[in-house]
């Protein structure tokens, strides 16, 4: 390009200083902060010379900068809402999607991950006296202190029953203590993206600081799935198990799902199948739901409502969000 007027002048110039910079003449560092709370969670770097390419972040991820509507839906009573396309890595709708919000039983995506990642399935965990939880309407799945479980048992009545009792279990069977493994959980959140989230406990009982958004826990759903054992737990409707009781007699424990689409309660859209998910439900945080379902094709969607009114308005809204997929 021939530089024959001012402006072009202009643009010739900066070309050259943008080329001076990126090319690291006069500096070999580039200073990339990713911090927490910040608005930008990918980048991409060219260098103008050497057509060299620093990947983004979220080349493999869908992205959710700001609101997506969709025809027909209304979520106008919900605190957030999204549904993600992850094979062609669409968003397909976003309400609020970063907005930071008490997830209840939706944190325990988080404690299986962890202890995916960190435990083996055959450990043999016990339980200690933090296990007798007297929160007002905590679901528990009635462990007593010396009570002797797997981290296989655990995990299945943590994502199944959504027993507070079991994910305190698991937290100081993995950690050592629940201070310890929550330490933990917010490392590998940061670690996935999931930067504006912040746990404090296991389990997701109300607690102040505890909050996580739609966005995050998008991120989060999806790394646990790479793991087959969390998928075969969320596909289950129902569980049956034996484990050691303290005085070494034997204990059985049966449950079925809180997932009302697993039930049978709900249905889905007539092309999607509802593959699995988690509830949770606390005061605080209202009614939460997250799912992966596939349409007729077999393509992958994660879906997540935050603070629903009601159970009834929760399952009707994600059968809307749901709606949207063709």
């Amino acid at each position: 390009m021939k530089c024959t007027n001012d402006r072009s002048r202009k643009w010739c110039a900066f070309l050259l200083v943008l080329a001076f910079v990126l090319t690291g003449c006069g500096s070999t560092k580039y200073d990339m902060p990713y911090e927490q709370q910040d608005s930008v969670s990918s980048y991409q770097l060219i260098n103008i010379t050497n057509r060299e390419t620093i990947d983004p972040f979220a080349k493999d991820l869908c992205v959710a900068a700001r609101d997506v509507s969709a025809e027909g839906v209304d979520m106008s009573h919900v605190a957030a809402a999204a549904l993600f396309d992850t094979k062609n890595l669409e968003t397909l709708y976003a309400k609020n999607v970063n907005n930071q919000l008490n997830p209840a039983s939706l944190t325990k995506i988080m404690t299986a991950l962890v202890a995916l990642k960190y435990g083996s399935s055959d450990d043999i965990y016990t339980a200690s006296e933090n296990v007798l939880i007297t929160e007002q309407g905590a679901v528990l799945c009635g462990l007593k202190p010396g009570d002797r479980m797997t981290l296989d048992q655990a995990l299945h009545t943590l994502l199944i029953y959504s027993a507070n009792d079991a994910a305190i279990l698991v937290a100081e069977g993995v950690a050592g203590s629940q201070e310890a493994f929550v330490e933990l959980m917010n490392q590998e959140a940061r670690e996935l993206g999931a930067t504006n989230c912040n746990f404090m406990n296991p389990n997701g009982l109300t607690e102040e600081g505890h909050y996580v958004t739609a966005y995050d826990l998008y991120l989060i759903f999806q790394e646990a799935l790479k793991y087959d054992l969390f998928n075969q737990i969320i596909q289950m409707s129902t569980y049956s198990t034996v484990y050691t009781a303290a005085d070494g007699s034997e204990k059985t424990l049966e449950m079925e799902t809180s997932n009302l689409f697993l039930r049978g309660t709900y249905d889905p859209p007539a092309n999607v199948t509802v593959v699995g998910g988690k509830t949770g439900t606390t005061n605080a945080a209202g009614h939460c739901l997250i799912l992966l379902s596939r349409d007729s094709s077999g393509t992958p969607y994660i879906s997540v409502i935050l603070k629903d009114e009601s159970r009834e308005a929760l399952y009707g809204d994600m059968e809307d969000l749901l709606g949207i997929i063709k």
